[in-house]
């Protein structure tokens, strides 16, 4: 044979040889992995390596990456998913935020979870009753449809929704959605509305709001007056006003009393809104605190007596008085007289009221207490006194 040939039958043998031998190292490599594993499974996860299942010591170089391994803070848990979604397709939703805008004549579809689900929508379409709105109850959740919207349906939807049917169900008080929606119309800039005038008390100690609600959040609103014309300013805090609900006075005086109305701007459009007629009510602050006095507590048969109420207040706050006596029960009428008079107390201005109630010709049956009741819008204040009526002592004989 030709030594060429020999030479290179006896390199292939060789490295046949060592392949084989590579194999047989790797097979029982793994095998001995598949043992291991095995054998941990059977010691029921106890560690292994001394005797009575105590943990083997760990070298020095383990200790090290154990030691420079890091912790992992604990991480919040998520926020719970929203309960309310819009439907944009067959099988597909999107979680709705805290407002939400579609053009006035798009349908709208929303999805509350839960077994047990009420809605609420604006006054508008309550009043509607069922036609473009439409609510059907699933198993395990609600659905809201809208047809035909119009910029009047713009408002808040929400819903509030219970997993469990059983009102008594422990641990579930329901989860609230809701979400404010803008029905955007080109031609309507404010929500419409039935009245072209709306009459607004403005009281003194409450704010009040003027609801000129627009279609658009884009649109630009300032307030006026309509006698005489001009611009109300908005400071953020006399008076502020909301895209979602117009504006709010917060602090009324008698100065803002008269015709005011919104001014809406959107690109080259101006509309105004509704006409509101403000009423200024001096409001009282707090219920009456009368005091009560008497010309004398103690008065002889036949005498003459008065007794008093008082109140202070804020000016032009009305305070109607009632009283209580004895003579009451005598069938004697009451002589009452009433005052007010302005006073200046501590660098304020206060108005001060009072009743006084008249008894002559004291009799015995007139002993006794005698109550004032003052009385404002916000409620009743009440003072007593007691009066004595006493004899008059025997004239002593004159020395003969």
């Amino acid at each position: 044979m030709d030594p060429r040939a020999l030479c290179f039958l006896f390199c292939c043998l060789f490295i046949c040889v060592i392949s084989a031998d590579l194999q047989g190292r790797g097979r029982t490599t793994k095998a001995q992995k598949k043992e291991n594993v095995k054998a941990a499974r059977a010691g029921g996860g106890r560690p292994s390596g001394g005797p009575g299942g105590r943990k083997p010591k760990s070298d020095g170089r383990q200790r090290s990456l154990q030691m420079k391994t890091p912790v992992e803070a604990a991480t919040p848990s998520p926020p719970a998913p929203s309960i309310l979604t819009q439907a944009l397709g067959r099988g597909r939703f999107q979680k709705v935020g805290d407002s939400l805008s579609l053009r006035a004549g798009e349908s709208l579809e929303l999805r509350c979870q839960g077994k047990v689900v009420h809605w609420r929508v604006p006054v508008y379409l309550e009043e509607e009753g069922e036609g473009r709105l439409r609510i059907r109850h699933f198993k395990q959740h609600s659905r809201l449809q809208l047809v035909n919207s119009t910029g009047a349906d713009t408002g808040e939807y929400s819903c509030w929704a219970r997993a469990c049917e059983d009102a008594t169900c422990p641990g579930d008080e329901g989860r609230l959605g809701k979400t404010f929606i803008f029905f955007t119309d080109p031609e309507e800039l404010f929500v419409p509305t039935e009245n072209y005038y709306e009459m607004v008390q403005l009281r003194s100690h409450q704010p009040v709001l003027l609801p000129c609600q627009v279609t658009n959040p884009q649109a630009q609103v300032t307030l006026h007056r309509e006698f005489p014309p001009e611009e109300v300013p908005v400071d953020g805090t006399d008076i502020s006003f909301d895209v979602k609900k117009g504006f709010t006075i917060h602090r009324p005086r008698a100065s803002l009393a008269g015709s005011l109305f919104c001014l809406a701007s959107l690109g080259g459009m101006r509309q105004i809104s509704t006409k509101y007629m403000l009423i200024y009510i001096n409001y009282p602050s707090s219920s009456p605190k009368p005091s009560i006095q008497a010309s004398a507590t103690s008065v002889r048969l036949g005498e003459n007596f008065s007794v008093t109420c008082t109140v202070l207040s804020e000016p032009e706050i009305a305070v109607d008085f009632s009283w209580e006596y004895p003579g009451q029960k005598l069938g004697r009428p009451p002589y009452v007289s009433e005052r007010a008079d302005v006073v200046h107390r501590k660098g304020q201005v206060q108005q001060k009221v009072g009743s006084t109630l008249y008894v002559e010709e004291a009799r015995a049956g007139d002993a006794g207490t005698y109550t004032c009741r003052a009385t404002n819008l916000q409620g009743t204040g009440t003072a007593t006194t007691r009066i004595r009526v006493i004899r008059s002592p025997r004239a002593s004989p004159a020395p003969s």
